[in-house]
């Protein structure tokens, strides 16, 4: 250190990596408690909190009351995945993107989804599904329920202009989300849809977004045979 004070989190927080990574702070060691990295660091003890706060969300940190905080002996690396919007994303591969409104109505969901939405089984929501084109073939199949009790405008949006997925993005900030990964296989009418032979597997996500407590949407995407999905650690 410098002897300069650091003021804000981000800097705490790089200052407490730093010293993992080269092993100042062993794995499974604890760490100075919060009062004394403040005096140290010549910044508040919220400072401090907050970037111990995030390093133990991040599996870097193992914090416990009454124990102290100590280096986690196994830190878990954790990828953060961005929504994306899916004409950005074919337009990104260089090809022309298109969309098609197949259905709009308001229905009552499945049991399921209503556990998964936090909802009334008796509850009606917003459904569409659509599909969208990568140089005029099919790409994927969105389907989507919306809580358009706490979406504002979901109602009026233009859906047949506008796919849910880019306008959602634009108009319903989210929290925090539940995401799953799998493979199906296609039914009839999927099938049809993306160009597949029936029982050809296709790659599905499974998403709902949050909005702290209160479920905003969630949507099944399917798509076409051989999507390939890259991300980064």
């Amino acid at each position: 250190m410098s002897g300069q004070a650091i003021n804000n989190w981000q800097a705490v927080q790089d200052e407490v990596l730093r010293r993992i990574h080269r092993r100042e702070w062993k794995p499974g060691e604890p760490i100075p408690n919060e009062a004394d990295l403040a005096q140290e660091f010549g910044c508040a003890r919220a400072t401090v909190n907050r970037a111990l706060r995030t390093l133990a969300e991040n599996g870097i940190l193992d914090r416990r009351r009454k124990a102290g905080t100590r280096v986690a002996l196994h830190p878990v690396g954790k990828a953060t995945l961005d929504i994306p919007v899916i004409r950005h994303e074919v337009e990104a591969k260089g090809m022309c993107y298109d969309y098609r409104l197949l259905d709009r109505a308001m229905a009552r969901p499945p049991a399921q989804m209503c556990r998964q939405m936090q909802v009334a089984d008796d509850s009606d929501l917003l459904y569409v599904r659509a599909l969208h084109l990568a140089a005029r073939a099919p790409y994927v199949i969105e389907d989507r329920w919306i809580n358009h009790h706490k979406v504002a405008g979901a109602l009026d949006a233009p859906f047949a202009e506008i796919s849910a997925n880019e306008w959602l993005l634009a108009n319903a900030p989210y929290t925090h989300g539940q995401i799953s990964f799998s493979a199906r296989n296609a039914t009839p009418e999927e099938a049809a849809l993306l160009n597949a032979r029936p029982n050809d597997a296709l790659f599905w996500i499974e998403r709902t977004t949050f909005d702290h407590e209160t479920a905003i949407t969630s949507v099944t995407l399917s798509y076409a045979h051989g999507y390939r999905m890259n991300t980064e650690l």
